[in-house]
């Protein structure tokens, strides 16, 4: 499995809706897994001045980031293939 890093465009969103993005984010990770599709959600990142979000997911492929963010009703800008740095 890849990391893939979701970039979001997010300005003003109350903190309340973000919470509830990410719950579904991850509620729909785990539907997609149990139907056969494994992706993770690893975690977001979220800039409150310029509304930037950045969100990992690990799967097979972008297909799959792209299909749970669509399935979810998240908004996003692109995905892409990234490496997870932490230590």
């Amino acid at each position: 499995m890849q990391v893939y890093l979701v970039e979001r465009s997010l300005k003003d969103i109350p903190m309340e809706q973000l919470a509830a993005a990410q719950r579904n984010a991850i509620r729909t990770a785990a539907q997609m897994t149990a139907e056969g599709t494994p992706i993770r959600y690893i975690r977001s990142t979220f800039v409150p001045e310029s509304g930037e979000c950045n969100c990992l997911f690990s799967a097979a492929g972008p297909e799959q980031v792209r299909a749970l963010n669509e399935r979810a009703g998240i908004p996003f800008d692109k995905v892409v293939a990234a490496l997870d740095l932490t230590p």
